[in-house]
């Protein structure tokens, strides 16, 4: 029995034509096999294509004490021009757009070697970019030739077929993996190194440019649901399909080089699917039951003239008509006052304000929201 078979379901796994591909890693050029891949089967492509990094040197060496670093010099990196480049882009590109569902995740990552010509080109075929995401080394390679700054980041780009196509978005699993604050598109995280990395036969790195598991598992738990299908065209040393398996996710890995899918498929066999009920938020906020302040009011949790304190102890009081008085900023609702108070555009009133009770202790009024949200859910049900 394939190990996939033990780890997804099998009524998570589309059956036929798709079976050839599902929680395996193919040997071969990625255009041509992509071309078998049914049209809109596929939730969500990470693409890590050649960087085209055009270097001059086989070595390079450290400016403090001239040892040697091994620069980036593999075949599939080289390219003609920049020319032949735009094309191989366009190719694997045309596919991935086939096979994307419409509600389809696109990620592709770069450096400023490539990225820009890769992002063009993506606006160019009609993709819709929803972000880029600067992934920040938190301990980057340094300038060997000690002759330009440290490049210490690389841009991912996240994007839907189509301007108008509906994505996955966990909002509230990225927020909770933020410890509790709303996600920003800077990623501090650290380059694949120690155990991470994969050694080749010399106990060198296998792989030169090996992504860090931490960067896909963000990837996969932002913008996929449990049993989606995510391709990696560029799959290397198998990153994407570990993280997929963890993440409880099906992946479709496609790699050129021989040595590459040797290692990554004995690297999938060894990972175990993680539990994840601490992480996932299943339910948006969005999508629950919708609670107004004015209701804690009227439901008696809260009274005019109750004090409502924030994290940094302002002090504000509620009004008859469901608004926050302020001695200086005025009346707002408990939105505006917050976003006003933490000079920002907007801000979530409901995260930010606690109610002061008549024997000085304090209750988040996102807690009594909870309370009424509870009740008028049970009412529904029972209903």
């Amino acid at each position: 029995m394939p190990f996939y078979d033990k780890i997804y379901p099998r009524e998570l796994r589309t059956s036929g034509e798709m079976e050839k591909y599902l929680n395996k890693i193919l040997c071969g050029n990625c255009i041509d096999i992509m071309r078998g891949i049914p049209d809109a089967s596929v939730d969500a492509v990470f693409a890590d294509p050649p960087y085209n990094l055009q270097l001059g040197a086989k070595t390079l060496y450290r400016p403090e004490d001239q040892t040697a670093a091994r620069a980036v010099r593999d075949e599939w990196d080289s390219f003609e021009s920049n020319e032949a480049y735009d094309e191989f882009t366009r190719a694997w590109m045309r596919e991935c757009k086939r096979i994307l569902k419409p509600t389809g995740a696109m990620w592709t990552i770069g450096s400023y070697h490539n990225i820009f010509r890769v992002g063009t080109i993506l606006q160019d075929m009609g993709f819709w970019i929803l972000n880029d995401i600067v992934w920040v080394k938190t301990n980057p390679m340094p300038n060997f030739r000690g002759t330009r700054f440290t490049n210490a980041h690389e841009t991912l780009i996240w994007a839907t077929p189509t301007k108008t196509g509906k994505y996955t978005f966990n909002y509230e699993t990225m927020k909770r993996l933020n410890g509790g604050k709303q996600m920003r598109s800077d990623w501090d995280m650290n380059i694949c190194l120690g155990e991470e990395r994969l050694k080749g036969t010399d106990g060198k790195s296998l792989h030169n440019t090996q992504k860090p598991l931490d960067l896909l598992r963000r990837v996969i738990l932002a913008s996929t649901k449990p049993g989606d299908v995510i391709l990696d065209p560029f799959m290397g040393s198998g990153t994407t399909a570990a993280a997929a398996r963890e993440m409880g996710r099906q992946f479709i890995g496609i790699e050129q080089n021989a040595t590459y899918v040797a290692a990554a498929r004995d690297r999938v066999q060894n990972v175990a699917p993680i539990d994840l009920s601490d992480i996932e938020v299943s339910a948006p906020k969005r999508a629950e039951i919708r609670i107004a302040f004015k209701e804690l009011i009227e439901a008696g949790l809260l009274y005019v003239g109750q004090t409502l304190v924030s994290p940094r102890g302002e002090r504000v009081m509620i009004t008859r008509d469901g608004q926050l008085a302020h001695p200086l900023l005025g009346k707002a609702s408990i939105h505006v006052m917050a976003a006003k108070l933490q000079r920002s555009v907007s801000f979530n009133g409901w995260d930010y304000w606690s109610a002061e009770k008549r024997d000085g202790g304090l209750v988040a009024i996102d807690e009594l929201r909870k309370y009424i949200r509870n009740i008028k859910r049970d009412m529904k049900q029972a209903a």
